[in-house]
């Protein structure tokens, strides 16, 4: 009764926010979250720090001594905001992580404004309405939250908002790496909440709440082959572009062998309640050891089961050739690896030099493998996330998930902070719009989504 009760509370809250009749605690959400979305943080024309100083006026503003709000920057419009409320340090930090930066948009290819928060048809619109800027003002609007009742943390609660997540490891200006780097005590903390996770819809009605507790390894390999050339009038056997198309069909009939993990195996075995009987059975016999094969055969006809089950590597870049008139000298391909954390990059190289099966065809990695071990489904945090799900959404469940992508938890998981993907922020399976047209995210889910994290923080920071 006390979980239907809370649910019917949030949603009465989550309605009146959309039928705009906020609290003036809900008003000044909405400003904190107009605010970062109208501010534009692109990596070409966008600004960070300007970001990042808005927020830290605000939490000034609320109560914060100077002292604890920083905006710390490796280049002028890279900010990033560090801000901590202090608790009894009963227990090491929790760190609440967002990144302000997000992906291009056009105006040109938007049918609205993408940096202007808009609301219609019960949606706010806008880029970074889901990816970032949606947590990023929760958390913001957690701390004032927090300050302004006078909550005693157990454990100091520590704000990140940081640059190029976007860009990832490509970036010098990647703000948690550069603050593991230059000001890791800072943001040192018992473990992280960050993106990564999040709900899904199925036609309105939430279904499952993710928990991303690992994430796959994006490593990049250039495949090259040489020739000596000569006229195209006088064609050989012994063509640069046919030795590499050669390999690269062998490579598209490959498959990395199954190797599932920690979280992996509870992803299947908690999903298969949601799916119809055929497609449960193989998520339960994926999971036996050794893995049924046919099983996993089966799942791997979709192109998610197949990215949770093993390691991937595709052709994403192809080139050849000097002229049109003339023999190739070189060929060469971009392959793209996600590996699973559990693997390493050189057994990845070796794995596609045998694959590829030709002594011509030269593998040689064009990026950094940067680590990114598991975190452990360490029971206080699935607890308080199960709980606190079950409160908002009955008989939804919390289902960990391995991320196919990459987000800034692989720094920290690689400095030894583990990271929680989660959010509670829900949306539509069929209707994802992070990083593309149109993005947006459901008046109520954004609601919902804050007082999820807000109940989340202080479960994990006291009572």
């Amino acid at each position: 009764m006390r979980s239907l009760l809370a649910a019917l509370v949030v949603v009465a809250a989550a309605a009146a926010a959309e039928a705009q009749t906020p609290t003036p605690d809900e008003r000044r959400f909405r400003d904190i979250y107009r605010e970062l979305v109208e501010i534009n943080t692109t990596d070409s024309a966008g600004d960070t720090t300007r970001a990042a100083e808005a927020m830290a006026a605000r939490l000034r503003a609320a109560g914060f001594p100077p002292a604890d709000v920083q905006v710390l920057a490796p280049h002028p419009k890279k900010g990033n905001l560090v801000a901590r409320l202090r608790g009894s340090g009963a227990r090491r930090p929790l760190l609440l992580l967002a990144h302000l930066d997000v992906v291009e948009a056009r105006r040109e290819d938007w049918s609205v404004d993408p940096f202007v928060l808009l609301e219609k048809d019960g949606h706010f619109y806008g880029r970074g309405t889901i990816d970032d800027k949606a947590m990023a003002a929760i958390f913001v609007d957690a701390l004032i939250r927090f300050k302004e009742s006078g909550f005693a943390p157990d454990r100091d609660l520590v704000l990140a908002l940081t640059a190029d997540e976007e860009l990832g490891a490509s970036s010098k200006y990647n703000g948690v790496r550069w603050l593991l780097q230059h000001h890791r005590p800072l943001i040192d903390a018992d473990f992280a909440i960050n993106e990564g996770g999040g709900g899904e819809l199925r036609g309105g009605r939430p279904v499952l709440n993710r928990v991303q507790t690992s994430e796959k390894v994006p490593m990049n390999f250039r495949l090259e082959v040489t020739n000596k050339g000569g006229h195209s009038s006088r064609p050989e056997k012994d063509n640069a572009i046919y030795r590499l198309a050669g390999g690269l069909d062998r490579l598209s009939r490959f498959d990395f062998p199954v190797n599932l993990n920690e979280t992996t195996r509870a992803f299947f075995e908690r999903s298969a309640g949601l799916r119809d009987a055929a497609l449960a059975d193989d998520m339960r016999a994926v999971v036996k050891t050794p893995p049924d094969a046919a099983a996993a055969g089966r799942l791997s006809a979709d192109s998610l089961f197949n990215a949770v089950v093993r390691t991937t590597c595709v052709a994403t870049r192809l080139e050849g050739g000097h002229a049109n008139n003339a023999l190739p000298q070189t060929a060469r391909a971009v392959v793209n690896c996600r590996i699973l954390p559990q693997e390493h990059g050189e057994d990845v190289q070796q794995t596609l030099v045998r694959v590829l099966d030709d002594t011509q065809i030269t593998v040689t990695p064009t990026s950094q493998e940067i680590k990114s071990p598991p975190s452990s489904l360490r029971p206080d945090v699935m607890r308080a996330i199960e709980r606190i799900t079950a409160e908002l959404w009955p008989g939804v469940p919390v289902i960990p998930t391995m991320g196919t992508g990459a987000t800034d938890s692989r720094f920290l998981r690689n400095a030894g902070i583990p990271a929680y993907g989660v959010s509670g922020l829900f949306v539509e399976a069929t209707d994802n719009r992070t990083h593309g047209r149109d993005e947006r995210i459901g008046v109520r889910d954004l609601f919902a989504g804050r007082e999820f994290l807000f109940r989340l923080v202080r479960a994990l920071s006291g009572n």
